[in-house]
C-alpha cells in the first residue's frame, strides 16, 4: 500500500473548486453567447422599427438591452478568470437576476398603473421571478460562506501555504 503526500491547503482549495471546471466553461459561454445574442436581438428590433418610438417604449428597450449586456459581460468574466472564485460567480449571477427581475418588474408595473388595467398580473407574475432571484441569492451568499470558511480552516491548518484569494467578501 503506498502512501499519498499530505495535499497543501492550496490543492485542497482547488480540488473544492476548480478554476475552470467543463460544468462552469459551459455556464459562461452560454451566459455570453445568450447575452450577445439576446443585445443584437433587441438591437435589431429596436433600430428595426419604421418609425419613432414613443420615450417610454424606448426606454424598455435599453432596458432589455443593459440586462443582455450584463449576462453577455458576467460570461466575458467568468471565461477570464482563472483563479478560484469561491463561488462569487454565483452571488453574481443571482445579484444581476435579482436587478432584472426587479427592473423588468418595475417598468412593467408603471404602464399598468397608468392605464389602469391589470396590475395584479404583473405583480404576481414579477413577484415570482423575485423571489426566485432572491432564493437564488441566498443560496449563493450561503455557498459562498461555506466555501469561504473551509478555505480559512485550510488556511489555518497549514499557515505557509500562500492564499490563493484574497477578498473574503
Amino acid at each position: 500500500m503506498t502512501e499519498e503526500p499530505p495535499l497543501s491547503a492550496r490543492e485542497m482549495i482547488e480540488r473544492l473548486e476548480p478554476a475552470l471546471s467543463r460544468a462552469r466553461r459551459v455556464r459562461a459561454v452560454t451566459s455570453l453567447l445568450s447575452g450577445l445574442s439576446g443585445t443584437a436581438f433587441v438591437t435589431a428590433l429596436w433600430a428595426g422599427e419604421p418609425g419613432p418610438l414613443p420615450g417610454r417604449t424606448q426606454v424598455m428597450f435599453a432596458l432589455l438591452a443593459v440586462i443582455c449586456l450584463a449576462w453577455a459581460g458576467y460570461g466575458g468574466w467568468l471565461l477570464m478568470r482563472r483563479v478560484p472564485l469561491f463561488a462569487t460567480d454565483r452571488v453574481i449571477a443571482a445579484w444581476i437576476a435579482l436587478a432584472a427581475s426587479l427592473a423588468t418588474t418595475a417598468a412593467l408595473a408603471v404602464p399598468a398603473v397608468r392605464r389602469g388595467t391589470g396590475l395584479a398580473p404583473v405583480l404576481a407574475i414579477g413577484g415570482l421571478f423575485v423571489a426566485a432571484a432572491l432564493v437564488l441569492a441566498v443560496h449563493a451568499h450561503a455557498r459562498r460562506a461555506a466555501l469561504l470558511r473551509r478555505a480559512r480552516e485550510l488556511t489555518a491548518t497549514h499557515p505557509s501555504t500562500p492564499r490563493t484569494h484574497t477578498s473574503e467578501n
